[in-house]
Parts: C-alpha cells; sequence; structure tokens
C-alpha cells in the first residue's frame, strides 16, 4: 500500500509528489498525460518563452523596422523551452528521485483508499485529486465546425497565423494578443465585459489597453459573440457591439474564455465525493466530503494560479503527515498578467478602508524607468494603520519580480516604512520600494502623538 496516491501530475500533483517523497513516504503519480501538466506544456512555460521572444523582436523593431521574423523558427525554439523543462519532471528523473509514475487512459476513484488506472487497482493511505482544468468552449453557434485554437494546441503550431481572432480579455487572451501582435499577426481580441481584464485595477488597466491599442492590437469590449463559420482558410466571426452588428475575418481564432475543472469519469459521482461547476468542494484543510481524499490546485480553486497550487500541495501534504495541521491562509495571494508592462497584484480587497493610505508612485519619480524609452511604471500601495502592507498594485516591466518583494515583506509581517532602512542598488526598479519606504517611515513619525508634541 501506497503512504500516498496522487491523482494529476502538474503543478500540483508534483509538488505535492515531491514534497511527499522528501518525508520518506511511498508515492505514486498517476496522470492521463507526462508528467508536468497545463503549465509545462502549454501554459506559463510556453506562453512565456513566446512572449520574451515577442518583446526582443519589439525592442529590436525600434531600431531596425524591416527585421524579418521567422515564426517556424520561433515556436521551434519555444518548444525547445518545453523540452528542457520536462528534462526536469519526465518519468525517468521522477523514477530517480524515488517516486512512482504511471501513465494511463482511465483514472478512477474506486473507494476512499482505491484508484484504479487503466483496470489495475493500487490502494494508498491517502488520495489527493489534482487533475487540473481544461479550456471551457463556449455555446457559439457555428464553433463545432471550425477549426478553432485553445492553449492546449496554440503552441503546436508550424508557424504562427496571418490573422487571429481571440475570444477573451483575460490573462491568457490579452498576453497572447499583445505576443502575437508584437510577431507579427493581426490581432482582434473580443471580450464581452465593458474592459479587458475586468477583475483588475480599472485605472492600470485602462493605461495597459491604450499600449496595446498603439502597439496595434485591435479590441472589442462589450461584445456580443452571434456566429462563427469557416470557409476554407478563412475564419468569419459576426459579433454586435452597441446594437451594431459588424463581421471580423481572420486565418485563426483563438478560444480562452475561461476554464472549467477536471472533474469527468474520475468516478466521484460513485463515490459520493462533493464538486460544483467550480470545482471539488474542500475545507480550509484542503478536504474533500471524504476525510482521507484530498483536492488541490485549479480543479479545486479558487485561485488558479501554478504557484497557489504549489502552495496548495505543500500545505496538505504536510497536514497529511505532521501532527500540527494548518488551514488554507489566501491574504497575501499575488499574481502577474506577463504583457508588456506586467500587470502585478498581491493581497485581497480591503473592506475596512477606516485608517489605511494609498501610496502612488509614478515613471517620473523612478530615475531607473527613465533609463528606457517609453517605460511604464505606475504604483499603488494600499497600508494599514501601522504601514502593513495590503493591496499592491503595479503596472511596470518586471512587475512580477517587483511585487515579490512586497510579497516577502507582507507575509512577514514587514510594514512597509521598514524598507526605508534598506540600502538599495542605484539606479534599479528595487531602489523605489525604499523611496516608497521612506515616505511611509516620516508619515509614521508625523502620526506619533510624542513627535506631534514637539513639531506643533
Amino acid at each position: 500500500m501506497y503512504d500516498l496516491i496522487i491523482i494529476g501530475a502538474g503543478a500540483a500533483g508534483l509538488t505535492c509528489a515531491y514534497t511527499a517523497n522528501g518525508f520518506k513516504k511511498k508515492v505514486l503519480l498517476l496522470d492521463k498525460g507526462l508528467p508536468g501538466g497545463t503549465c509545462t506544456w502549454s501554459g506559463c512555460i510556453p506562453s512565456k518563452a513566446l512572449i520574451n521572444i515577442g518583446k526582443d523582436i519589439h525592442t529590436a523593431k525600434k531600431y531596425s523596422p524591416s527585421i524579418n521574423i521567422d515564426t517556424t523558427k520561433i515556436m521551434n525554439d519555444v518548444r525547445g523551452v518545453i523540452k528542457e523543462i520536462y528534462s526536469h519532471e519526465s518519468p525517468e528523473i521522477l523514477k530517480n528521485d524515488g517516486i512512482t509514475f504511471k501513465q494511463g487512459e482511465s483514472i478512477k476513484l474506486i473507494d476512499p483508499k482505491t484508484v484504479q488506472i487503466d483496470g489495475v487497482d493500487y490502494q494508498g493511505k491517502n488520495i489527493i485529486v489534482s487533475t487540473g482544468t481544461s479550456p471551457f468552449i463556449p455555446p457559439l453557434e457555428g464553433l463545432e465546425k471550425v477549426n478553432y485554437l485553445t492553449n492546449q494546441n496554440l503552441f503546436k503550431l508550424e508557424k504562427l497565423p496571418k490573422s487571429i481572432i481571440i475570444l477573451g480579455g483575460g490573462a491568457i487572451g490579452v498576453e497572447m494578443a499583445q505576443c502575437l501582435n508584437r510577431l507579427g499577426t493581426e490581432v482582434h481580441l473580443i471580450e464581452r465585459a465593458p474592459r479587458i481584464l475586468i477583475r483588475e485595477n480599472e485605472e492600470l488597466v485602462d493605461i495597459l489597453s491604450q499600449t496595446l491599442i498603439k502597439e496595434g492590437v485591435n479590441i472589442y469590449v462589450n461584445t456580443n459573440t452571434i456566429s462563427v463559420k469557416q470557409d476554407n482558410k478563412i475564419i468569419t466571426l459576426d459579433i454586435e457591439i452597441n446594437k451594431e452588428k459588424k463581421k471580423i475575418q481572420a486565418e485563426a481564432l483563438l478560444v480562452s474564455v475561461g476554464r472549467v475543472p477536471n472533474v469527468k469519469n474520475l468516478g466521484l459521482d460513485e463515490l459520493g465525493l462533493k464538486y460544483n461547476s467550480k470545482g471539488i468542494e474542500v475545507d480550509k484543510y484542503l478536504i474533500t466530503n471524504i476525510n482521507n481524499i484530498y483536492s488541490v490546485g485549479d480543479v479545486t480553486g479558487p485561485y488558479q494560479f501554478s504557484h497557489m497550487a504549489n502552495y496548495q500541495g505543500i500545505l496538505t501534504v504536510k497536514n497529511i503527515f505532521l501532527p500540527i495541521k494548518k488551514k488554507t491562509d489566501y491574504s497575501n495571494i499575488s499574481w502577474c498578467t506577463f504583457t508588456s508592462p506586467e500587470l502585478a497584484s498581491r493581497g485581497l480587497p480591503n473592506l475596512n478602508k477606516k485608517e489605511t493610505k494609498i501610496y502612488s508612485y509614478g515613471r517620473n519619480q523612478s530615475e531607473r524607468t527613465m533609463t528606457k524609452k517609453d517605460d511604464i511604471f505606475e504604483m499603488r500601495v494600499e497600508t494599514g494603520y501601522k504601514k502593513e502592507i495590503l493591496e499592491v498594485k503595479l503596472l511596470a516591466e518586471r512587475a512580477g519580480e517587483i511585487i515579490s518583494s512586497f510579497q516577502i515583506a507582507a507575509t512577514n509581517h514587514v510594514t512597509l516604512d521598514k524598507f526605508s532602512s534598506v540600502i538599495f542598488p542605484h539606479p534599479s526598479y528595487s531602489e523605489i520600494l525604499g523611496n516608497l519606504g521612506k515616505k511611509a517611515y516620516v508619515d509614521k513619525l508625523l502620526e506619533n502623538p510624542i513627535i506631534k508634541m514637539f513639531i506643533k
């Protein structure tokens, strides 16, 4: 019998496997595909590889507008990155590290301690379900007759299309819209909401939207999609904007309008394991309604990020094998949309706005940002009464890296004013944290009752 059986070898499953393996536990990892999951094969890794290439070409075009782009070579390079990442998590690597991996077409739960793969039963003291999500395919008239793309097959293209329609203005859609446009593809980005990235800070999204439009991305918001059809190599999408009907044509169609949890054909209904449209239901310890079965990662949410899957995976395995149990805490969540500039956030919305202060920082306040032409830098940092870091919103190059410093500070209860004593390199993006810290330090002094007595 295994100490732990894990269904799903994506970011969450691999983290669970290696954490349990570190505790010297006997681990069985199962998946219908190869290890790595969405992140390695069709998500984080290939998208960022393509984005990086697009960014390099965009910069080069500023100084050499006639540069030639070979998208066949570009896509080969992207797949090369996938191959490199996979080489660190292949079945051979897992075996060498002491983790048993099995791949099969059919995987399902038989009872609370039994998992079946291709007709063979395996017993485990504990089971973790980390099967991830798949692209949501909307009920759009004619879509079933169109050779559309999703993130699952986009990076398998031999070369990029000359034009593309992207359905969905979320992170995936927006990232790919800018990236493909920079690589020479005519892009039409379609969003039904009043703006793209609807859950992000409106002011910062407006700045980002104007950047994309300036670069050549065609953005349509408040859009109702009516139908789609394909005639030879041309795809035609019928839309309606403000009661005005319009046709958009392109060589390709990318569907990125959300994700659905992978819960089908797992034996959940037969076992009585509860789930809903958002995923498998768990408590604050990530335990399902069956005591020794847990669920982590995108299939359970509430935040579909690889780093959140890693957090949940480590927490769950520690709760399984260690005597002290910990609840999930999402107050220090962070995320980043890897556009250019990047749009990053940390912390959950602060519902109690009393005694909070927002510190803002712009491009003209940073010498480092001014060294790069057309660089954008907009930051909003919300602090509490004691200058504790609450929410951070940042639109900037390397925002995902910069915001990590706020993550470290907030997670370890370091207040913003403490940054004032840190000596940062000059000129650097990180230096901005020190400047914000100095502002917070002065404010904290002036708010001190004793100091107030001396400056009256």
